[in-house]
């Protein structure tokens, strides 16, 4: 290591230089033809765009777009703030909500790790909690694991695992912890299963967040836009503490263009059919000796555990990808981002090759007989 190197180290608080960033699916450097590792729609936008104004800078909550998302959410504009992904919802949170290295979030393994990697910037503690317990816990024994933490999270529909959480269970916990915690119910996969979204019980709990993305079903991963919602009163500090110009002018008029009336019944049309899609390959993965497990879940996606971990590197060397996990301390899990119906016929052709019987096994049986 170079001395400036080391004089840089020398500068970082003790969390950052612990810290292990987050791992994204594109950060792995993977190369292949059919991507169905990220959870990204494969339906491309085609937008008009104006780029005469640059030399401005931007409303800061584009009001058009800030109308638009509250009309489709079915709540006021007051309730919605506009940022850079969810991602930087779940930041806003943790740095306004949290004080360092004195409080900390609750979560619940295996769940979306930015979770664990903001709160770690931060120098926030995890309590660290199990899907089972959110899942098949009572609302008392939650709120006991909970305890004093000031943010608890919940993926709904969770990524990796696509368990959801009753909208009846996320209520009754957040009525457990009102004045005690934020309950935050990330839901970045909802589209897919609206009829469980948390937005229905803003008006009614303070203590309720939702976050929300167009990186999913809305097809729009590349312009990273995301919304939390929230009583005017519970934002109202994180407008304090949000950048001074988070939303650039083109990436408002992509917005509010993908979140126009016509273009949400468009992407709730692709929703049926990628659902559909999904309920295809839950078969073909049920049908295949290569799957052990199935996590159906909701969601665009599906995680599911191999027989032979190295089977993964077999679809790689035939240009799919898709995202290996760890989950519950074994390495030979797999999600599959549901892509177009050819998409999908990759993974098909993948999962028929698995079954064959592999070139050794038949010289072995040759040499048998």
């Amino acid at each position: 290591m170079s001395n400036e190197s080391t004089q840089a180290n020398s500068l970082l608080p003790a969390n950052i230089a612990a810290l292990a960033a987050y791992s994204s699916a594109k950060s792995e450097k993977l190369s292949g033809t059919t991507w169905l590792n990220a959870n990204e729609s494969p339906y491309a936008k085609t937008i008009q765009l104006s780029v005469e104004d640059l030399n401005r800078y931007p409303d800061p909550q584009p009001q058009l777009v800030i109308d638009r998302y509250a009309a489709y959410a079915e709540l006021e504009s007051e309730n919605v703030l506009m940022t850079r992904g969810a991602d930087e919802g779940i930041e806003l949170l943790v740095r306004t909500y949290c004080e360092s290295a004195k409080d900390s979030i609750a979560l619940f393994l295996p769940t979306y790790g930015m979770y664990k990697v903001t709160a770690d910037t931060h120098n926030v503690a995890i309590n660290a909690l199990t899907q089972a317990l959110l899942l098949n816990g009572s609302v008392d024994e939650i709120v006991d694991a909970v305890g004093s933490s000031k943010l608890v999270f919940i993926c709904n529909p969770n990524n990796p695992t696509g368990s959801l959480t009753p909208l009846d269970k996320v209520t009754a916990i957040a009525t457990a912890l009102a004045d005690k915690a934020l309950v935050i119910v990330d839901e970045a996969y909802i589209e897919f299963c609206p009829e469980q979204s948390a937005t229905k019980l803003i008006n009614q709990f303070s203590n309720v967040v939702v976050l929300r993305t167009l990186s999913k079903a809305f097809a729009l991963a590349g312009l990273r836009t995301g919304f939390t919602l929230a009583q005017a009163a519970t934002l109202a500090p994180i407008r304090k503490v949000i950048a001074p110009y988070p939303v650039s002018g083109v990436v408002a008029s992509i917005a509010a263009q993908a979140i126009a009336p016509d273009a949400i019944t468009s992407m709730r049309r692709q929703v049926i059919i990628l659902n559909a899609l999904k309920a295809k390959l839950i078969q073909w993965l049920s049908e295949s000796p290569a799957v052990l497990k199935i996590l159906t879940g909701e969601g665009n996606f599906v995680t599911l555990k191999l027989a032979d971990k190295n089977y993964f590197k077999i679809a790689l060397e035939q240009g799919l990808v898709m995202r290996a996990f760890t989950l519950y301390g074994e390495n030979d899990w797999l999600r599959i981002s549901i892509g177009s119906e050819q998409e999908l016929k990759q993974v098909k052709i993948w999962l028929d090759g698995l079954a064959l019987p592999t070139a050794s096994a038949i010289s072995a049986q040759q040499e048998v007989s």
